[in-house]
């Protein structure tokens, strides 16, 4: 407030070009009328500067004449009364006496006027000073020193017209004295300080005008508003005695509450307000707040209270302070009310949007931390327990990719009407936003009640929906934290039923868990592993090691496989099953992937037999349109031919609707690369993309190789239709996980292509996969 009031009485920052009437400033100053102001002050003084005039050069005639040609004088005489007199003329304008409001212009035309009569008043001094003794020529400059004077004072207003005539005249007298340096310096000196002056009281001049203007504004501000305050029924003046009874009840007051004023005078002003609650005795807290100041005899402000008026509640703000008579007595109050009921309705609805989902009706994020932070207060008062529980629906990205939002719009709207059906006085259950809802449990002494309620809500979920005329199943995954002992904060607790929600999710959904330490300590563990491996390109800690592929038939060395592994300078040699999801789950997948990529096509094109290279690529990489380019960039670098890139997918690339997956790989597969699908049998093993995509081999999972090799029925039938399938379809097939030398004859005399697998070597690293590759290889020298 102190700031904003000395900004209000500050002195105003004026542009010396405006002040001069040279510029108009693109600010938020109104320079019009201040520039009518200034014409208005040259018009008051106008007689004045005529009649001086008019004196001055009587004066000067006086002086001259016993040294000057008497028609010389009255030449110049005649020149200064036309001059002054037409200068006065202009400047008593009744254009310029009525004008709200100047131009530039018309302040500029006062410049020229004022220049041509220093000008005029020039000719006395030039050409008659030297003609004069020195006691003329004192006079002379004493009576053009009081007329540059008497400008400086009557016309400041103007300054540069005024300016311009006192520099004009000065320069003159100046130039006479020349030949006396000190009185010319003496000249000169008082020539600058009458312009200073004049420019100093023309700001002042400006500023008081300036100031004039904005009190006036706010003169009509302040009636404006005293109008508006008369013509509203919101607000009322009321007073009452000593004894706290109406006196002199205003008709606003009256109507407000909906009473004739004569008969609510007198009247108890705590009854009046009070209504229907008076007999009752459960009085607002507003209105006990309002008797005790009342009883206090205490000033109060902006004090809320609920009224009733003809059976409605409304809601009205008071203000008021005591009153006492000449003597000291306390005579009772005086205030003012207003009627803020639209306000507070307002305030409301604000609220409860801010406090709840506007899909689901459910409260929200900030109702539910503030459910959370009250559950855990009276859990940390009583020495009790409370539970915070995250529930974060399953499949339903699904539901959104395949039939629209506006379908999973509906079915959040469906799952929040279930969940609301399990909630009783001990729960509250709300949105946090997506597929994530959250239930706070204020008491939560009982576990066993707490996990039944839990797989409640997951049995509840897991029923089909109809929707739109679909039948839609999801799921949902639960993490618990029980406070304070997972917790000290609402933040803390909730952060250890995310973590424990994780885990539920980790673990495939559909269940769910409670936080245990553990947790904490392997989410710690993922941050710090996370922030270790964004720098682990740069450090140099990847690495890529290459796993032989031969022909299942003769042995024959036909490419590698590339893995990635790290190691890290203090962690070790990290797990690729431990890394390679979180660089996914980070984004990194595809930075560390076309560095992948890129090194592995490099290795490839130093190889001297013309083995295949097998690079495995993420699915977040080729639902990334640009990632042909980092293909074909690749290969354009290296010099490696296409033929000899053969990149590894999985199922999972084709289970997200709307991409451009497909797409992505018909470009790749049109530079000649080579696709193989990786996994094939463990996922959900759509034919329909085998028939679309063209795949040029199918890798059999390790797990039916093992499975056939102990003779399990179903994984040898599983290999024997993958190999029929692929036969049919013109691709290769490639066994994983070959270990045996009976392994290898299984899978061999079973039909497929190629083997992999430690019996013909573990992943190399890259000079000994470049050695091997450095010639033709038989089956032998592989296995050794």
């Amino acid at each position: 407030m102190t700031s904003q009031t000395t900004s209000q009485f500050a002195r105003p920052r004026i542009d010396t070009r405006a002040l001069l009437g040279l510029h108009d400033p693109p600010d938020t100053t109104d320079w019009g009328p201040i520039r009518a102001a200034q014409l208005h002050a040259g018009n008051r003084f106008a007689l004045f500067m005529l009649a001086a005039n008019l004196l001055s050069a009587a004066l000067t005639a006086l002086i001259l004449t016993p040294h000057v040609s008497l028609w010389q004088l009255a030449s110049w005489c005649i020149l200064v009364v036309i001059v002054a007199g037409g200068v006065a003329v202009r400047r008593r304008a009744k254009r310029i006496r009525t004008s709200v409001s100047a131009s530039l212009a018309e302040v500029r035309d006062t410049a020229i006027e004022g220049l041509i009569l220093g000008l005029v008043w020039s000719i006395a001094p030039l050409a008659f000073g030297r003609l004069v003794d020195p006691a003329g020529a004192l006079g002379l400059w004493i009576v053009l020193s009081a007329l540059m004077t008497a400008s400086a004072i009557g016309m400041a207003a103007l300054p540069l017209a005024t300016m311009l005539f006192i520099s004009a005249v000065g320069a003159a007298i100046v130039v006479t004295l020349i030949a006396s340096p000190l009185l010319a310096a003496a000249a000169a000196l008082f020539t600058l300080l009458l312009a200073v002056a004049t420019f100093g009281r023309s700001k002042a001049l400006v500023v008081i005008r300036m100031s004039e203007t904005a009190l006036a504004e706010r003169d009509e501000t302040v009636s404006l508003l005293l109008r508006e305050f008369e013509d509203s029924g919101a607000d009322w003046l009321w007073e009452i005695d000593a004894q706290r009874r109406v006196v002199r009840a205003t008709p606003r007051f009256a109507v407000s509450l909906g009473a004739d004023p004569k008969t609510i005078n007198g009247t108890a002003f705590l009854q009046i307000l009070a209504g229907p609650t008076w007999d009752s005795g459960n009085f607002a807290p507003g209105l006990r707040a309002l008797a005790e100041k009342l009883k206090q005899r205490e000033s109060f402000s902006d004090l809320l209270l609920p009224v009733y008026v003809n059976g409605e509640e409304r809601w009205w703000e008071m203000s008021a302070s005591p009153r006492f008579d000449e003597r000291g007595a306390f005579s009772g109050f005086r205030g003012v009310g207003s009627d803020v009921t639209e306000q507070r309705r307002s305030q409301d609805q604000i609220s409860k949007m801010a406090r709840f989902d506007t899909l689901t009706g459910l409260p929200n994020r900030l109702l539910i931390n503030e459910a959370l932070m009250r559950a855990m207060a009276e859990a940390e008062k009583w020495g009790s327990r409370c539970a915070f529980m995250m529930i974060d629906l399953d499949r339903f990205k699904a539901v959104n990719d395949t039939l629209g939002h506006p379908v999973g719009d509906r079915l959040l709207g469906r799952v929040s009407e279930r969940l609301n059906l399990l909630m009783t006085e001990n729960e509250m259950i709300g949105r946090l936003g997506g597929d994530e809802f959250a239930v706070v449990v204020r008491d939560a002494t009982d576990t066993a009640r707490i996990e039944r309620l839990a797989k409640t809500i997951i049995d509840t979920l897991s029923k089909p929906y109809e929707v739109d005329q679909h039948t839609l199943y999801i799921g949902c995954s639960v993490g618990v934290a029980i406070g304070p002992r997972d917790g000290r904060t609402a933040e803390m607790l909730i952060r250890s039923a995310d973590l424990a929600l994780y885990r539920s999710k980790d673990a495939g959904g559909g269940m769910f868990h409670a936080y245990e330490p553990q947790l904490h300590m392997a989410a710690e563990e993922r941050r710090v592993l996370e922030m270790a491996l964004r720098n682990a390109v740069e450090n140099g800690e990847l690495t890529l090691v290459y796993q032989p592929v031969v022909d299942a038939g003769s042995g024959a060395l036909t490419g590698f496989e590339a893995l990635l592994r790290w190691s890290h300078p203090e962690f070790g040699n990290v797990s690729p099953a431990k890394f390679v999801p979180l660089a996914e789950e980070a984004r990194l997948i595809a930075p560390i992937g076309e560095w992948v990529l890129r090194t592995a096509c490099d290795e490839a094109a130093r190889w001297e037999i013309p083995a295949r290279v097998a690079v495995n690529v993420s699915p977040e990489q080729l639902h990334n349109p640009a990632f042909v380019s980092v293909v074909a960039q690749a290969l354009g670098q290296s010099g490696l031919a296409p033929e000899r890139l053969e990149l590894e997918v999985t199922e999972s690339v084709f289970m997200r609707e709307g991409t451009a997956a497909v797409q992505v790989l018909e470009k790749i597969m049109d530079l000649g690369v080579r696709l193989s699908l990786d996994d094939f049998g463990t996922g959900y093993s759509s034919l329909g993309y085998l028939a679309h995509t063209r795949f040029s081999s199918i890798k059999i999972d390790r797990s039916f190789v093992q499975g056939a090799s102990k003779g399990t029925k179903e994984a040898i039938a599983i290999i024997r239709a993958v190999v029929a399938l692929a036969d049919s379809l013109g691709m290769a097939t490639t066994a994983e996980g070959v270990e045996t030398e009976e392994e290898h004859l299984m899978v061999q005399q079973l039909g497929c292509t190629k083997v992999q697998g430690y019996y013909f070597g573990r992943p190399l690293p890259v000079l000994e996969a470049r050695a091997l590759a450095s010639g033709p290889v038989d089956g032998n020298s592989v296995a050794a």
